[in-house]
C-alpha cells in the first residue's frame, strides 16, 4: 500500500520521536495535546484534525506493564530486607508508582497516536463477505 503524501512523516523523523515530543505527525512543528493528556482538536500549526485519534487505554497497558515489573521488584526487595512497616511502602513504593506512571504516560500516549496516523489505523468494521480465495 502506498503512503499518501499527507500521511508521510516529516524529513527524519519517526512516530515515536514526535509522539514523545508531543508534536504533530504530520507537519512535526505542532502540538498534539491541550493538556497532560487531553488530545487538541487541531494542529495548532498545520491544522491536522485529531478525531482520528483514539488510544484508548493502550497508553495505560503499556506503562503499567513496563512499571510494574521494576516496582514490585522494589517492593520485594524493601520487604525481604528490612521488613520495613506498612507506612515505609507508602512513601516510597506508592510514590515510585505514580511518579514512574506518570512520567511515562504522555510520552506513550503520543507515540501511539503519531502511529495511528502514520498507518492509518482506524476502528475495524464489518462489510460484505467476500468468497474464499480459490487455490
Amino acid at each position: 500500500m502506498a503512503e499518501t503524501p499527507e500521511h508521510r512523516l516529516p524529513p527524519g523523523e519517526t512516530p515515536m520521536s514526535l509522539g514523545i515530543r508531543g508534536l504533530c505527525p504530520r507537519c512535526g512543528k505542532g502540538h498534539i495535546f491541550a493538556g497532560f493528556l487531553k488530545l487538541a482538536k487541531r494542529c495548532d500549526h498545520c491544522g491536522l484534525d485529531m478525531s482520528f485519534a483514539d488510544p484508548a487505554d493502550g497508553p495505560a497497558f503499556f506503562v503499567m506493564s513496563i512499571v510494574a515489573v521494576p516496582v514490585t521488584i522494589f517492593a520485594i526487595w524493601l520487604e525481604l530486607g528490612y521488613e520495613p512497616p506498612f507506612w515505609v511502602h507508602l512513601l516510597t513504593t506508592f510514590p515510585l508508582l505514580i511518579i514512574s506512571s506518570m512520567l511515562l504516560l504522555r510520552p506513550f500516549k503520543g507515540w501511539l497516536v503519531c502511529s495511528q496516523y502514520i498507518n492509518k489505523a482506524e476502528e475495524g468494521r464489518f462489510g460484505p463477505r467476500q468468497p474464499p480465495p480459490q487455490a
